[in-house]
């Protein structure tokens, strides 16, 4: 077993070392899937344990030898968003179980995001009821776009937000998926692709975003419903879903 330690929390160590022994009974269960999540407390802190399920034959073989497993990279990763001044849950560790040779189950431990709040709650929202919101994300979306950080699962679970002292606060959370680049005002109109909201959060995000990044308002709105309704036309197709998309 593999186990890699943010120097801050080393004296965590017993207690993280025991994670895998503890994953199956201990700590309240906050999603259950391929992945799965729990809060656990330890001396004082909540903090967040993902553990990753463990890769098909071909990804194995991937994530043995040649690339980083996704829970290395979520550990990883952080560091990289925290130097430049954008918050997401401080990593702990990063622990990987291999069996003959090859991963198995592996775990990334951070602290767990005080924010409640995530995009979920927008996909019916009536946007006089949250365009404080949009335009707070859009600013920062676009400070997020500049420092050439592009968060290539920037859906509505993955970005968790509150108001803290009058002012909107996010962090994002899942960042395995992450390129470290210059980003276009295209590619970055792109990166709306995922979120939920009708047509006028939409339209509101692009005007903000075009005007955070001095750009076109007419052609960022073009770009983002585009590139929403190709991503939604894909998902709705790929996961046979019968619903009808009103674009």
């Amino acid at each position: 077993m593999e186990v890699i330690i943010n120097p801050e929390f080393e004296y965590l160590r017993e207690y993280i070392e025991s994670i895998p022994k503890r994953f199956q009974s201990e700590g309240q269960s906050i999603y259950t899937g391929r992945n799965q999540i729990k809060v656990m407390s330890v001396d004082g802190l909540e903090i967040n344990v993902k553990r990753y399920g463990i890769p098909k034959l071909f990804n194995r073989i991937i994530y043995s030898f040649f690339r980083y497993p996704k829970g290395r990279r979520a550990f990883d990763y952080p560091k990289l968003l925290l130097e430049k001044g954008f918050q997401t849950p401080k990593p702990i560790a990063y622990i990987e179980e291999r069996r003959y040779g090859l991963i198995s189950h592996s775990y990334f431990i951070s602290l767990q995001c005080p924010y409640k709040r995530n995009f979920y709650e927008f996909g019916d929202a009536n946007i006089g009821d949250c365009s404080d919101v949009v335009v707070a994300f859009a600013q920062y979306s676009a400070r997020l776009h500049e420092a050439g950080i592009l968060h290539r699962d920037y859906s509505p679970g993955n970005i968790l937000f509150d108001k803290v002292n009058d002012k909107y606060q996010f962090s994002l959370v899942d960042i395995n998926r992450m390129s470290f680049e210059k980003i276009s005002v295209k590619a970055g109109c792109a990166n709306f692709s995922r979120l939920w909201g009708q047509i006028p959060f939409f339209e509101l995000l692009a005007k903000e975003y075009a005007i955070a990044r001095d750009a076109d308002e007419d052609q960022c709105r073009k770009w983002i419903l585009a590139y929403r309704k190709i991503f939604w036309k894909r998902f709705v197709k790929k996961h046979k879903i019968k619903y009808k998309l009103d674009f």
